[in-house]
Parts: structure tokens; sequence; C-alpha cells
């Protein structure tokens, strides 16, 4: 009778354990499947975490909808309320969107749409099209706001460029009670919460009306003939893949995008919209399109002009020191093959010297007779020509004693074409180099540009940045 008692307590261990260990075998597979079907997005997603390590999205909760991110082409069904103007007639260049809340102290809304305008040339004006979104439930301010604008600006809402626009607080999703990442108080959370959903609203009316779209604040001041700006930038990325363009280094301003991914992150910002900020999930956003790193273009075409923010009007004294408000030349930098017989540090290689983006070359001290050379791929006229070496935190890396020159007649197969003959145009002064007039001192169509080494030095050298212009194409 104790053996038999002893045989049933050992069968129902055995079930218990058998039980179990089926339990824990099913998770396993259920896991291992998850990690098969969708190991891809996992690792894009380690990658973009490893970037931005202190603001993490939760992979193994969201996989599923990274997946799926690249079918989200289609718009969200909203109803819009038109306080101002009415549907664009036609497609424009460029949209600039603006999304706006009832502040505490201070409103810089208007001021933002007077730059807008007054720093945009007439010309200019017919490419563009601007849409405020009024973001607050406070009707009775969205309708003061709506007089003053109407009255400040109806010729432009008139001529099809200003639409006032308005989402009822139906569509929006729960705001309360949201999880408190970061530590943040409630009202923070809510208040960047619904944030990330009045952006979606916005960028998802915005899908159809231009070629691009650029994301302001509603405090913001422009950069005058910022769209010649912006266009010159795009026209230089052709056949590049990007996904976001920064033209100003703050926050949410002056981030551009194709207009046909502005589906796809109206969507994504909608489904992390209680994770965290705008301007963080917009790297993340960027990064699972596969543009990992930031394409920021100097000077900075927008400047946040705000001192008091739209939460609870706190101080917000943030500048950016990049920001030229006066009209600036964005050099033309026509397409060329880069060269050097320097030896080269890390990745700072030849070619970073000659973009508008934030980089530069590097190399290890030169010696006399070293050279920078750009061939260019067909022969051009120019203008004027500036040259930068070194930078703040290195400033005695910089050419010391160097000279420019350009060239023509050029030999040799394709990837090692030279010019035969060079012309000096002057010495490098304090580590800079720059000459206007250009094609009234040289006569030839120049094939070839270059930066020699006229004696060796012991500090390495940067070249920050080569800037070229054009004049007229040359008859050919």
């Amino acid at each position: 009778r104790h053996n038999l008692k002893y045989f049933d307590k050992m069968r129902c261990l055995r079930k218990r354990s058998a039980v179990s260990f089926l339990g824990i075998l099913v998770v396993c597979l259920l896991f291992m499947n998850l990690y098969i079907e969708d190991g891809y997005v996992l690792e894009g997603d380690k990658q973009l975490i490893r970037e931005t390590a202190t603001h993490q999205l939760n992979p193994e909760r969201y996989v599923h909808s990274f997946k799926d991110l690249s079918n989200f082409s289609g718009s969200i069904n909203i109803s819009y309320r038109y306080l101002a103007g009415t549907p664009l007639p036609r497609k424009r260049y460029l949209t600039i969107g603006l999304s706006s809340v009832k502040r505490k102290k201070g409103n810089y809304l208007l001021e933002t749409i007077k730059s807008i305008f007054e720093q945009s040339s007439y010309e200019e004006l017919k490419e563009i099209a601007v849409v405020v979104q009024l973001a607050d439930f406070d009707s009775a301010w969205c309708e003061g706001m709506v007089q003053d604008i109407s009255q400040k600006f109806a010729h432009h809402i008139i001529a099809g460029r200003l639409i006032v626009i308005h989402v009822p607080e139906d569509y929006y999703p729960v705001l309360d009670g949201l999880k408190r990442n970061y530590n943040d108080p409630e009202d923070r959370v809510k208040f960047r919460s619904k944030q990330n959903v009045d952006y979606a609203f916005l960028l998802n009316f915005c899908a159809n009306l231009s070629d691009y779209y650029v994301m302001l604040e509603d405090d913001v001041r422009c950069s005058k003939n910022f769209l010649t700006a912006v266009k010159k930038v795009v026209t230089s990325r052709e056949g590049s893949y990007w996904v976001t363009l920064e033209f100003s280094k703050l926050g949410y301003i002056g981030k551009l995008y194709h207009s046909h991914d502005l589906p796809r992150l109206a969507h994504f910002l909608l489904m992390f919209y209680q994770e965290m900020p705008c301007d963080w999930l917009l790297i993340h956003f960027r990064g699972l399109l596969a543009q990992k790193e930031v394409i920021r273009f100097k000077p900075s075409l927008f400047q946040h002009m705000g001192y008091y923010s739209s939460y609870k009007g706190a101080e917000n004294k943030l500048k950016d020191d990049d920001f030229e408000e006066e009209s600036f030349d964005i050099p033309d930098n026509p397409p060329a093959n880069l060269h050097t017989n320097m030896n080269v540090f890390e990745n700072y290689e030849a070619s970073k010297a000659y973009s508008s983006i934030d980089e530069y070359f590097w190399g290890k001290a030169p010696s006399t007779g070293d050279f920078y050379g750009i061939v260019f791929e067909k022969p051009i006229k120019i203008s004027k020509i500036k040259v930068v070496t070194g930078t703040e935190d290195r400033q005695n890396d910089i050419l010391h004693h160097g000279a420019l020159e350009v060239g023509e007649k050029i030999v040799g197969s394709k990837k090692g074409r030279q010019c035969t003959t060079y012309l000096r145009l002057g010495e490098f002064k304090n580590g800079n180099f720059e000459i206007t007039d250009v094609e009234h001192k040289v006569l030839f169509d120049i094939n070839c540009m270059r930066i020699l080494v006229t004696k060796s030095q012991k500090e390495w050298l940067i070249i920050k940045s080569i800037s070229v212009w054009t004049s007229q194409t040359p008859n050919q």
C-alpha cells in the first residue's frame, strides 16, 4: 500500500512536470517563430537602438508593426474642418506645415506665418503652400486665431497659398492615464502624446499637396529665400537615397521629407504617440527606413524665436547658432570626382569636404607637393571659390602653407583623369581661401581644381568645406 501511494505521487509529479515542460516548450516555439519571422526587423531595430540608446522603443512589442510599416501608404480616415482657405487647385513644390496650440505665455504663430511669406520672393510664393493646423480644443481660441490670420493674410488665403485646418477632438485617441515613460509627469506625457497625434494628422492632410514637405514649429523665423536654398540642396542630392534632410538642428524644425513618405510617418507617429517626444520618434523613423546618418545642412534656414514654450509657458531659450537670416548663397558644387594623395584618417575621405553636409576631410600631416584634387564631370565657368580648413575644436589642423589652382586639358582614364596645365589663383591665408570673379580671371573652361600643399607641416589637415559657385554653362 505504501509503495502504491509512492508511485501515485510520482505519476502526479511526472504529469505536472510534463505540463510545465510543454508550456515552456510552446512559449519557446512562439518566441522562436517570432524571431525567425521578423529577425531582420529586430536586427535593424537593435542597430537603431544602439545609435539612439537613450530613447528606446520596445521592439518585441511592436515588431509586427515595424514589419508592416512599409504598407502604410494609405491616408488616415479623418474629417478635417477648413477654418480658412480651400483645397489647393494644383500641386506645389513645397508644403510648409505648422501645428499650433494656445500658449499660457506669448503667441508667435502670426509672426511665423509672416516670416514665411516675407522671406519668400514672388516667384517662390508660387511654389509653396502653408498649412496651419489649430490643434487646440478651445473653440473660442481657434475662432480668434482664424480671425486674426484671415485679417492679416487675406491675400495669401485668396491666392491659395494658406490653409487653416482643425481636427475635432473626437478623432483623438486616449490622452489620459498614459504610460509615464522617462518618469515624466502625467501632464507632460499628455502634452507630448497629443503633439505626436497633432503632427500625425497634419502630415496626413499634407500628403498629396506637393512634392516635398517641411515641418516647422509655430515660433520660427525663416532665412531669406529659404525655398531657393532648399531646391538647390534637393537638386544636389539627386540620385542619392534620403528620408530626412535637416535645415535646422533644433527639435522638429526644418525637417524635409518626400511627400510620398508622409502617410507612413503619420501612421508611425500615431502608432507610438505615447512612447516618446516626436523629435525622438523621427530618429527611429529615419533609421527604420535605412537612413542611419543625420543629413544636416549649414547654414540653417530656420531659427527658433519663441521665448516661452507651448508646454505650461516654460522658458525655452534654444537657438540655432548655425542660422543665417540674411540672404546667402548656397554653392553649386557641380558633379565631380574627388581624389587626394594624402594619408586619409579613418573614414574622413575626400568626398566629405565637397559636400554641404556637416562633415569634413581629415588627412595626416601633409608634405610639400601633396594635393586634394577635383575633376569636374563637365568643363565649367566658375564665379566664386571658397575653401575653409580646420574646425573650432581643432583650430591648428589648417592648411598652413598652400595654394589653389584651376586646370584644363584632361588626360588619363576615367579613374585617373587629371589636367595637364594649371593656373594658380592664390595662396591660403590663415587656413582659408576665397576668390570672386573667377570667370574674369580665367579665360578657359575649368576642368580641374586642386588644393596644393606648398610646405610640409607636422599638423594634420582638416578641409572643412570646399564651395564652388558657377556662372553660365559654357558653350561646347
